[in-house]
């Protein structure tokens, strides 16, 4: 049954209210062609229960999941090995059920985790403090972006040509509305990423650089270099990294002078899942800028009795205070992929991350070697982590369908990153962790010498 509130009177009130000639006005920032001018062809207008349940199950059958294949995507979204007691832990339903831990007296072991959770990203980003996390990494970088323009006061945007390009729209969609301006390039297939390039569009208006670490095709820069170049400029270093498992090997970006310091959490503790929900990281290296950051930060503090307690220490969203003191509209922290972050984190400890990077490591090195052996694959990367991007010669997007018709996923085509820019065409960025076995490598090798030949 169609659930309809509102009748047509109640509807051309509201609209006259507002201003909007009609209800199709409410969504104008919507691309026409991404809008519906009607029901979904094909779909039916009702269908029982249990024939929606079986054609659901027809269509899952399509699906040719990460465990069941060589899996070597990547670009943002990893597949690591979880532990079955993160889900134990998270399932618990002092967790599960939890909602925002607004009275601290009934909220104290969500408001550890939180602290500790904040504790762990500060210390992987090489950062004095980190936020209680945020949606996911591509929004965490904008808000990074806009909290820049409010310390530096100034409205020009650097975003490195690596970053992903998913970040990038994210920005430059969120930008219409700040009237920042965004000065964007394109990668190139080159071994090193180009700082020289990038430096060269930092001036005395720039708020901030945004560089990708490692980069969207895999590669290291030098953030050093790009930290003094900013500073240099008054502008800010804004680094993003979407494997964290990789700073178990690579020094932290805070310990190269980056200001802010965000990404997407996935990797740790969080599956695949189509993906989403994910966990944005925030962190940033200075104190100062503290009370500049977005989302709600928990901090330590003992109660009426000497005990050691947890409470919500900063709150910047508008949803606490005056909107135009808010630096984020930010409603949410992500708070259970958050808590499996945290679990999982806390499972492998140190050691344990710098092991599982060192692994991830040994193996994307092997795959490396044996794919260059492949007739028509060149190896693009002088460095990586586990994610490398390789030539092949040819349309990368015909190669990695031809190669999932053979139950292979071989990584993502540049192609379909970047649709409009022919020059990647034939780039393929391969992903790999230590879920990935060395028949893994061998299988994928084998089906590249066949569909390149």
């Amino acid at each position: 049954m169609r659930y309809l509130p509102l009748t047509d009177a109640d509807r051309s009130a509201m609209l006259e209210k507002i201003g909007a000639p009609d209800v199709d006005a409410l969504f104008v920032d919507v691309p026409e062609a991404a809008r519906l001018s009607g029901p979904i062809e094909g779909l039916p207008m009702h269908a029982s229960e249990m024939a929606v349940e079986k054609h659901m199950r027809r269509l899952s059958k399509k699906n040719l999941a990460a465990a069941d294949a060589a899996f070597f995507l990547g670009a943002g979204a990893y597949r690591h090995h979880v532990p079955a007691s993160v889900d134990h832990i998270i399932q618990r339903g002092e967790f599960l059920t939890a909602y925002t831990p607004y009275q601290p007296e009934i909220a104290q072991g969500t408001l550890q985790m939180l602290f500790e959770f904040q504790t762990q990203v500060a210390r992987l980003y090489g950062c004095a403090v980190a936020n209680a996390s945020m949606y996911d990494g591509s929004t965490a970088c904008w808000e990074a972006v806009a909290m820049a323009g409010r310390v530096t006061r100034k409205k020009r945007v650097v975003l490195s040509g690596a970053l992903h390009p998913h970040y990038s729209e994210v920005v430059k969609t969120m930008a219409k509305f700040t009237e920042d301006e965004i000065a964007h390039a394109r990668p190139a297939l080159q071994a090193q990423p180009d700082n020289d390039g990038l430096i060269a569009r930092i001036d005395d208006q720039t708020s901030c650089v945004v560089v990708q670490y490692p980069d969207i095709l895999g590669r290291l820069p030098d953030l050093q270099q790009i930290a003094d170049a900013a500073h240099e400029k008054g502008a800010l270093l804004i680094v993003v990294n979407t494997e964290p498992v990789a700073l178990g090997a690579i020094k932290s970006p805070g310990e190269q002078g980056a200001d802010i310091v965000v990404g997407e959490g996935q990797s740790i503790g969080v599956g695949l899942q189509f993906g989403g929900p994910y966990l944005g990281l925030f962190a940033v290296r200075d104190p100062k800028h503290v009370r500049q950051m977005p989302g709600r930060l928990c901090g330590e503090t003992v109660d009426a009795e000497g005990k050691r307690g947890f409470v919500l220490t900063l709150s910047t969203r508008e949803q606490h205070i005056r909107r135009e003191k808010a630096t984020s509209n930010i409603c949410t922290n992500s708070g259970l992929c958050a808590l499996a972050f945290s679990v999982h984190m806390t499972l492998l400890g140190e050691k344990g991350l710098r092991r599982l990077a060192m692994e991830n490591h040994r193996l994307a090195c092997h795959a490396a070697d044996r794919l260059a052996k492949v007739p028509g694959v060149s190896v693009l990367n002088d460095s990586f982590f586990n994610e490398f991007t390789v030539r092949l010669g040819q349309d990368a997007r015909k190669v990695v369908r031809k190669l999932a018709d053979r139950g292979i996923l071989g990584g993502v085509s540049l192609g379909r990153l970047y649709p409009d820019n022919e020059e990647l065409a034939d780039g393929l960025l391969v992903a790999v962790t230590e879920t990935t076995t060395e028949e893994d490598v061998e299988t994928l090798a084998s089906a590249l010498e066949e569909v390149l030949a």
